[in-house]
């Protein structure tokens, strides 16, 4: 009868997987520059998008992969872990810069135009050497398309005390998020990103993100309790969902804001409220929104995201953080690519969907090599009699 609990637990839950799958493959399309592809990622369609999701998601694992730690090896046991994991995540983020910065070297050297270390603005980087690279590693220095890691490090480095106040109480846990998020919003928190422009901060502001990512954390660990089923508040949240639609994608903007005014007040009205920096509240209200929808149409159908078919989905899910290092750097490989093809529907299907392609490929590597499938086969050889002629003779032991 004990057993079976333990066995339930372990079992990685599919929309865990599958979901942060998809924001992976969405935040590929979204990173590719000039894409007409990324006109139609959830993004152009309401306030949230696909960072909320992964944020989401990685707060949600963070809990399963370190909440067991502090209860049962100790407060100071699970603090380590999650050092390290940030010290992953901060090496990680020094590697991929460099190969990107690496990368649009090569597309200056080899492709006479555009100025490709212009279009990550990352001149500061090669005029002030020094100087750069001692922000680099201090993460004082944080160009925008290079953000995301260091906001998830943030984030990370909260869970210990969220985990000490939740020790008294997990009641106070949620309130140290929601509190470090209403100062942050008072006093316009915020972290530097660039040496020489103190205004300049980080685009994902993790006292402001980390609210999405606590959500997460608490809704894995049972301290928050989403709500059940009800039709009344299933309806307000479509109303939500379509009501932002006009006013977050930008053909429909542009296409109706003479016939329809309005439109351009509302816009006007929304935007200090869904600003993605600082982590706009109308951001996190139409996440939770989508997720109450989204949950309640997969609830009692958790087993159909288990199809062989959505399997490659799932995979990438399983090794978000390799994926997205890659989705960084082949993002911009493609879009080198369209530069040199031309941008018609032709190219741009072609490289998204030879990049997907990759993606899914190398999450399946990676997953591989994390299961050493080399072993079965050293094992099996190990095991196996070498023919000699025509006598039999056992393999030699590895001391032999």
């Amino acid at each position: 009868m004990t057993d079976q609990p333990t066995k339930t637990r372990r079992q990685r839950d599919p929309r865990l997987d599958f979901f942060r799958g998809v924001a992976m493959l969405i935040i590929f399309v979204a990173h590719i520059p000039q894409n007409h592809w990324s006109n139609f990622i959830p993004a152009r369609f309401g306030f949230s998008d696909a960072a909320e999701m992964f944020v989401f998601c990685s707060g949600f694992a963070a809990a399963i992969a370190f909440g067991g730690t502090f209860i049962k090896a100790g407060f100071w046991h699970g603090t380590g872990r999650v050092l390290y994991r940030i010290w992953q995540l901060y090496t990680a983020h020094i590697l991929i810069f460099f190969l990107i910065a690496g990368l649009m070297l090569a597309g200056n050297a080899v492709f006479a135009e555009p100025n490709y270390v212009g279009r990550l603005n990352l001149h500061f980087f090669f005029n002030e050497t020094p100087k750069a690279l001692l922000g680099l590693l201090t993460l004082t220095y944080v160009p925008n398309y290079f953000d995301i890691m260091p906001m998830y490090m943030g984030a990370l480095l909260m869970i210990p005390v969220f985990m000490a106040l939740a020790r008294v109480d997990p009641r106070l846990a949620i309130v140290f998020s929601v509190g470090v998020y209403c100062l942050n919003w008072m006093y316009d928190g915020g972290l530097p990103a660039h040496p020489n422009h103190s205004h300049i901060e980080w685009f994902f502001n993790p006292f402001g993100w980390q609210l999405v990512f606590f959500t997460g954390f608490a809704i894995s660990r049972g301290w928050l309790t989403p709500p059940p089923f009800n039709r009344t508040l299933m309806a307000a949240c479509i109303v939500f969902v379509v009501a932002a639609a006009p006013i977050s994608h930008w053909w429909f903007f542009v296409g109706y804001q003479d016939s329809l005014p309005f439109l351009a007040d509302w816009r006007e009205l929304t935007l200090p409220w869904r600003a993605k920096t600082d982590y706009g509240i109308l951001r996190f209200i139409h996440f939770l929104a989508l997720a109450y929808i989204v949950v309640n149409l997969v609830r009692g159908r958790e087993h159909l995201l288990l199809h062989k078919a959505f399997h490659p989905i799932r995979t990438v899910g399983q090794q978000a953080l390799p994926v997205f290092l890659l989705n960084m750097w082949l993002a911009q490989f493609g879009g080198m690519m369209l530069d040199q093809l031309g941008r018609s529907q032709a190219t741009w299907a072609l490289v998204n969907m030879a990049g997907l392609v990759i993606v899914v490929l190398f999450a399946y590597l990676v997953t591989a090599i994390k299961k050493e499938w080399w072993r079965k086969a050293i094992e099996t050889r190990a095991t196996r009699p070498v023919e000699r002629g025509n006598r039999a003779t056992p393999a030699l032991s590895p001391a032999e």
